[in-house]
């Protein structure tokens, strides 16, 4: 077998543990030092991504600028099925950018994916607690209970997300880490380990910021929620998002309120 590895961002306990044989096999006609966070294959991507200002902040990262080139858009999905191959039994998709993420990637590591989502947008869910994000605050997210429903507790578990499964939660970028955080304590809750949080772009200046920054720490969230043991990983940093948006004259900021 090939000795290439799995590679986390920097600043996360990004290991995945070792490969299966198939994984293995799988990994040896890829090579994995090309899919580093801010590598080769992440510098084509964040090429293609704009920011624009939006909801009040002066950088909003558009995936819409690799979902419009399918060429990079397949080298998305590539990556993210070239690190969880053999890793995982599901995918979950936040509402609404993991939604465009999730399924290709399941679809290529056949696996099944599941959506959270927001409150009142899914009938029959189970919902999370509250949460913070850079741009204000969310009423929870949702997880199906799933058909049939489960024989010992209908009410509070799913058979959607069962007891022990290994699940990915994916999602188009992670900041505060406050979306991410909601969907960890719903599979948690379910009897399922989440292996990984995994996101196109990580905005790392919220990981552990100086605590006169006046940024929210994801590092402390996570901490006080009791899931700093779960990684996250990004495959983008800011560090390498240059491209500004073209906007047309007298453009206005029209992101929801918050």
């Amino acid at each position: 077998l090939c000795s290439k590895t799995v590679c986390a961002s920097p600043g996360h306990s990004g290991s995945l543990g070792s490969l299966s044989t198939e994984a293995a096999v799988a990994a040896c006609s890829v090579d994995m030092s090309e899919y580093e966070q801010d590598g080769e294959v992440a510098q084509r991507i964040a090429a293609v991504i704009p920011y624009y200002p939006y909801k009040g902040i002066p950088r909003f990262y558009d995936i819409n600028g690799f979902c419009a080139r399918p060429d990079i858009f397949q080298e998305v999905v590539d990556v993210f099925a070239a690190r969880y191959r053999g890793k995982i039994d599901s995918i979950g998709g936040f509402d609404a950018r993991g939604f465009v993420l999730g399924p290709p990637i399941a679809l290529a590591l056949k696996v099944p994916f599941f959506m959270l989502r927001k409150p009142g947008k899914m009938p029959n869910a189970i919902g999370s607690g509250g949460y913070a994000v850079e741009y204000g605050k969310r009423d929870g997210m949702c997880i199906p209970r799933g058909h049939p429903l489960d024989k010992t507790d209908p009410k509070n578990k799913s058979t959607v997300v069962k007891p022990g499964d290994r699940v990915l939660l994916v999602d188009d970028l992670v900041a505060t880490g406050g979306t991410l955080s909601s969907g960890v304590e719903l599979v948690r809750a379910m009897g399922a380990t989440v292996v990984e949080c995994a996101c196109v772009v990580e905005l790392k200046m919220f990981i552990d910021p100086p605590a006169d920054s006046g940024l929210p720490s994801r590092k402390k969230s996570w901490e006080e929620k009791g899931i700093a043991d779960v990684p996250v990983w990004g495959l983008v940093s800011e560090d390498i998002l240059t491209l500004e948006g073209e906007l047309p004259p007298g453009y206005v900021d029209d992101g929801e309120e918050h």
